[in-house]
C-alpha cells in the first residue's frame, strides 16, 4: 500500500474514542503509519490527528487533558455555556502546551483540517500553516461550534470561521487510500460495532452513520449544528450568529436521509488485517 490517509471524524468529547485508536496505532500499527501520507479530521478528529502526526509521544498526556476537560465542563452550572467559562481559551491552553514549537512545519501539507465558512457556508480543508500560531487557529476553528463554544466565531486570514464538522465532518483525500475513523458505527473503516435494528444509516455532513437509539442523540445535534450553517433564518453579524424570525431552531430527521445496506463496521486490527495481512 504505497499511499494512505487517515481521517477522523468530528466528535466533540467523544474524541476520547480516536485517542484510543491512535494509540492502538502506535502500538500495533507501526507499518501502517509509516504509510500514512496524510492525515484529516474535523473539529475533535482534527485535534487528535495533529498530535498523532507532530507529537504522538503525547497521547497519553491528550488522555489526561481531555478527561479533565471534560470533567471541568460537566462541574460548570450550564455546562460549556455557562456565563464567564471560556471555553475556547481551556481548548488553546491544552493545545499550547502539547503541540511541540514545529508543529506548523511537521503538519504543512500533510494535515487537512475542515472548516466552514461563516460567509459562504462553504467547508474549507486547510493544510497551509506559515506559523505554530496559525495551526492552532485553523484547530480552534474547526472546533468552534456556534453558541456552545461561544458567540464569535475563529478569525483567520481576515474572515470568520466555524466548526468544520458542520459541513465535511469526515474529510476524505482525494489522493490514495482513506482509512476511516469515529466513535459512531457506521460504515466506516474503524468504529464500534454497534448493531442497528434495521441496519439503517443516516449521513451526517460526509459521515454514515448507523441509526440506533445510541446514535439518536448525535443525528438530532447534528441536525441542529446544520440549520446553523443552512437555515434561512439565521443570519450572521458581525462575531456571532443572528436569528431572525423565531428561536433556536431544534433538530428533525428527515425519512428522506435514510437508506438501507449492510454492516461493515471495522476494529483496529481488522483495519490492519485488510491492509497488510497482520498487524506488526
Amino acid at each position: 500500500m504505497k499511499h494512505i490517509n487517515l481521517s477522523f471524524a468530528a466528535c466533540g468529547f467523544l474524541g476520547i474514542y480516536h485517542l484510543g485508536a491512535a494509540s492502538a496505532l502506535c502500538r500495533h500499527g507501526k507499518k501502517l503509519l509509516k504509510d500514512v501520507k496524510a492525515f484529516a479530521g474535523a473539529s475533535a478528529g482534527s485535534l487528535v490527528a495533529s498530535v498523532l502526526l507532530t507529537a504522538p509521544e503525547k497521547i497519553e498526556e491528550c488522555n489526561e487533558f481531555t478527561y479533565k476537560f471534560a470533567e471541568e465542563v460537566r462541574r460548570q452550572s450550564f455546562g460549556a455555556v455557562t456565563p464567564g467559562y471560556d471555553f475556547m481559551a481551556r481548548l488553546r491552553g491544552g493545545m499550547e502546551s502539547i503541540l511541540p514549537h514545529n508543529a506548523h512545519e511537521l503538519a504543512h501539507n500533510r494535515l487537512h483540517v475542515s472548516i466552514t465558512n461563516t460567509k459562504t457556508r462553504e467547508n474549507y480543508l486547510v493544510s497551509s500553516f506559515s506559523s505554530r500560531e496559525d495551526l492552532i487557529k485553523v484547530l480552534l476553528a474547526s472546533s468552534f461550534v456556534p453558541i456552545y463554544a461561544g458567540l464569535n466565531p475563529v478569525e483567520y486570514r481576515g474572515q470568520k470561521w466555524v466548526d468544520g464538522g458542520l459541513t465535511n465532518s469526515l474529510p476524505i483525500l482525494p489522493v490514495g487510500r482513506t482509512v476511516t475513523i469515529s466513535p459512531f458505527s457506521g460504515r466506516l473503516d474503524i468504529s464500534p460495532q454497534d448493531k442497528g435494528q434495521l441496519d439503517l444509516y443516516v449521513t451526517i455532513a460526509n459521515q454514515d452513520i448507523m441509526y440506533n437509539r445510541t446514535s439518536y442523540p448525535l443525528v438530532l445535534q447534528q441536525q441542529q449544528k446544520a440549520h446553523l450553517v443552512s437555515d434561512p433564518t439565521m443570519r450572521w453579524k458581525g462575531d456571532g450568529p443572528i436569528y431572525t424570525g423565531r428561536s433556536v431552531p431544534t433538530g428533525h430527521c428527515s425519512p428522506r436521509r435514510f437508506s438501507l445496506c449492510g454492516s461493515s463496521t471495522n476494529s483496529v486490527g481488522e483495519v490492519f488485517r485488510g491492509l497488510y495481512l497482520t498487524p506488526d
